[in-house]
């Protein structure tokens, strides 16, 4: 690696522990760009009595290398539900979590590194257009995805993730739900389901990329892999899959299966975070990226925590709906 800083050399001893979790996926070389990074979070955390919350889809240095919480959007809910005794809960992820955070941890600190992260699907619906469809379809409740912003979780009855989207559903005993906003997440839930689904436009920037002919492709390519897929993908290329599934449904699969070969057809860090923990299993990965969920970096982190920037907040007239609809969810488990 060169000769390399005082202060490096010794962020690298303070931190080699940590490395170890991450070496399958991270030259040593690139963790000398991390480590003092990471042993500055790992201090301040102490400090400001902080968590960290990553959402998978973090890259390896960030889920592995400084969270305390780990997981897909409904594991984020039900363990902030839980957090009861840190004065900072920093989300590395993107607003709409930061947002949940918030809800369910109202008089707590919660912090967003970079307010630039929002999502595609958060900012394909806004409150007025939940509105209209209450309008257009009364008396039929709405199933509204986390992936969604406050002010329309506030206008819903409850929520969802594509972990427990077909237990939502049928938990309501209706015969038709509106399910907002994901319509590939919808479509492939209704056909789980004798509960009629009506949908809505939205589609994830990330998942509508894929398509069947990919599938075919890592097929010929890579003859005997195992694609799994998430339900946030076109209806065809879940059909095309071997499993589909939420983000925790699939790092399951992989832990219980142990396939000699896999493609994951999401967010592209999300194969590295899971060949951190499974080193004989052989990844295919392709590579594609969330814009919004690469605004957070180890850098941004520390310098929230060192700051206590950016803070959410969420209006009370907005809070108190919108948190019932989070609360509904996490009770149907």
């Amino acid at each position: 690696m060169g000769v390399l800083p005082p202060r490096t050399v010794e962020a690298l001893r303070q931190t080699m522990t940590i490395y170890d979790r991450v070496r399958h996926v991270i030259p040593e070389v690139e963790w000398a760009t991390f480590a003092e990074d990471v042993e500055a979070i790992v201090r301040l955390k102490k400090e400001r009595n902080a968590i960290i919350l990553a959402h998978n889809y973090q890259t390896p240095e960030i889920f592995h290398g400084v969270a305390d919480i780990r997981g897909d959007s409904l594991a984020l809910a039900r363990e902030a539900a839980k957090e009861k005794n840190a004065d900072v809960i920093l989300l590395a992820g993107v607003h709409f979590m930061a947002e949940t955070a918030k809800l369910l941890n109202p008089s707590r600190t919660v912090l967003i590194p970079d307010t630039e992260a929002g999502c595609s699907l958060a900012e394909s619906i806004t409150a007025d257009d939940v509105r209209l469809l209450r309008q257009r379809y009364p008396g039929v409740p709405i199933v509204t995805y986390v992936n969604t912003s406050a002010a329309v979780k506030a206008e819903s009855d409850i929520c969802c993730t594509s972990g427990n989207a077909v237990q939502v559903v049928e938990s309501l005993g209706v015969p038709e739900v509106i399910m907002l906003p994901d319509e590939y997440l919808a479509q492939n839930i209704a056909k789980q389901t004798n509960v009629k689904i009506i949908t809505w436009k939205g589609h994830c920037e990330v998942h509508e990329r894929f398509t069947a002919d990919d599938i075919h492709a890592f097929r010929k390519q890579h003859p005997g892999v195992v694609v799994l897929a998430h339900p946030e993908c076109p209806p065809e290329v879940v059909a095309a899959s071997d499993f589909a599934g939420s983000t925790a449904h699939m790092i399951d699969w992989v832990g219980r299966e142990k396939p000699a070969r896999v493609v994951l057809l999401t967010e592209c860090s999300m194969s590295d975070n899971v060949a951190a923990q499974h080193t004989d299993v052989e990844f295919v990965r392709p590579c594609q990226l969330c814009p919004h969920m690469k605004k957070i970096t180890l850098k941004n982190i520390r310098a929230s925590l060192e700051n206590l920037t950016h803070a959410v907040t969420v209006p009370d007239d907005i809070a108190g709906r919108a948190r019932q609809a989070v609360e509904r969810m996490i009770a149907v488990g």
